[in-house]
């Protein structure tokens, strides 16, 4: 969500931006309610002056890029006095050394996309205009659904907004279902499939031509972000309430972890992932081929499902003990060093408004953390036939209430403890690493980078 062929570019980029930035400057971290740009003229879009923001994000896929161009264009005609040049980069970790590293030069772009996951890292370091008073002064977090809420605000102060809210849903290729003459999953979480009836499911609709599968049930489960939501379920979680210690080493979690490799080891429901990558496909064209029957995967996705013109379907993950999924989005955030707070405010205000929030919604990219976007009235603004399949307006629920993410909430070492959990789940899926010393190796690993942030 691919390294090597834009390093090169990226680097050639970076050299560009240190000769011609319009982004630096030694603007202070926090805005105390009169801007510093008011008695600036370059920076005022009211004086007639044009402003160019420099705005960053990264490309998951054209789509995304397409739907943000179309509504900073929107914004500009809003704003004619204030000129956006939207540049991306990949997704990943590498975004965020990029990112750390234009800040750190006071190089960055104005306005940028920041993961949850390293808000509160960005935040710690100083790196984030405060806009709290804009907040307050001009925005309303009453309309936010309460896990965007909760990730936006960090001690009280916010430093950005969360775009939208995207959660781990179960997709589905109705034609399968059809075929198989089974009920599709359910989208109301109130009837939502025990995992063994997902199971039963699942081996129902694997076939097998001989020997060999020639289509699997289900895949994804095994993608930590998704397994994650499955741990939640199950009364689990991969922390403390707090965020101060792990808590992988319980019977919930070791619970799931075993039904999840069991998928595809003792079932042979599920796929090895190196069948995606050998058939060159991605998980969306495997559902839409019949290669898979039932897809876990993040609600994004549906914007690339829609597309790709086939019977599909949403619905809510199986569950262990209760119905639930994980919320969470990337912020939009400013560089403490912009020159231009007031209009990087306006761009971050309009990025969390319902006209920029629909578009992307109605693509099926996203699903509104605006409250008043849930009621009925809401719904129908959104609401697209072609995209949200029949049953859709069921999730809204699960969106809404939607556990917060724990780790867009568990500050500075999110990314350490993020590549150490992955690295064994990895073992533990793939190599055969058994569950007990998975779970003790994340705990140990966890509880050593927590340690160090205290």
């Amino acid at each position: 969500m691919k390294r090597k062929t834009w390093q090169g570019a990226v680097a050639v980029w970076l050299v560009l931006m240190l000769l011609v930035s319009a982004c630096s400057g030694n603007n202070n971290a926090s805005h105390s309610g009169t801007s510093s740009s008011s008695n600036n003229p370059a920076s005022d879009s009211s004086s007639g002056e044009q402003v160019t923001l420099k705005f960053m994000g990264w490309e998951v896929s054209p789509l995304e890029t397409e739907s943000v161009k179309k509504g900073l264009e929107l914004f500009m005609q809003q704003n004619p006095n204030i000129k956006v040049e939207y540049t991306t980069l990949p997704n990943g970790t590498n975004y965020v050394t990029k990112m750390q590293t234009l800040l750190t030069a006071n190089e960055a772009p104005d306005v940028f996309f920041l993961q949850s996951d390293y808000y509160r890292d960005f935040v710690k370091r100083n790196q984030l205009l405060d806009i709290t008073s804009y907040v307050e002064s001009d925005f309303s977090m009453d309309d936010m659904i309460p896990s965007a809420v909760e990730i936006s605000q960090v001690d009280g102060k916010f430093y950005g907004i969360e775009s939208c809210t995207v959660s781990p849903v179960l997709f589905y290729n109705k034609e399968l279902f059809d075929k198989a003459n089974l009920a599709y999953p359910p989208s109301d979480p109130n009837q939502a499939w025990t995992w063994q009836e997902f199971v039963d499911a699942a081996k129902k609709l694997t076939i097998k031509d001989g020997d060999k599968v020639i289509q699997h049930g289900v895949y994804g489960a095994e993608n930590y972000y998704m397994t994650l939501a499955l741990v939640m379920s199950n009364g689990g979680n991969w922390f403390n309430e707090d965020g101060t210690k792990s808590a992988i080493n319980t019977p919930e979690v070791i619970e799931v972890l075993e039904a999840i490799k069991d998928l595809r080891v003792k079932e042979g429901v599920s796929p090895e992932a190196k069948l995606l990558s050998n058939a060159g496909m991605s998980p969306a064209q495997m559902l839409q081929t019949g290669k898979i029957a039932m897809l876990i995967d993040g609600s994004w996705a549906l914007q690339e499902l829609s597309n790709l013109k086939f019977p599909v379907g949403v619905a809510v993950l199986p569950k262990f003990k209760e119905a639930v999924t994980h919320g969470q989005a990337h912020l939009h955030v400013a560089s403490a060093h912009t020159k231009h707070p007031d209009e990087a405010w306006k761009l971050i205000k309009f990025l969390s408004s319902e006209d920029y929030q629909l578009q992307n919604v109605k693509a099926g990219l996203w699903m509104p953390n605006r409250v008043s976007l849930y009621s009925e009235e809401g719904i129908n603004k959104w609401l697209t036939e072609g995209v949200h399949p029949e049953g859709f307006k069921d999730l809204v629920p699960y969106f809404m209430n939607a556990k917060v993410y724990p780790y867009a909430t568990l500050g500075a070492g999110a990314q350490k403890i993020n590549e150490n959990t992955t690295a064994e789940l990895d073992k533990y899926f793939l190599i055969n690493q058994d569950v007990k010393t998975t779970v003790q190796n994340i705990e140990k690993m966890t509880n050593e980078v927590l340690a160090e942030q205290k």
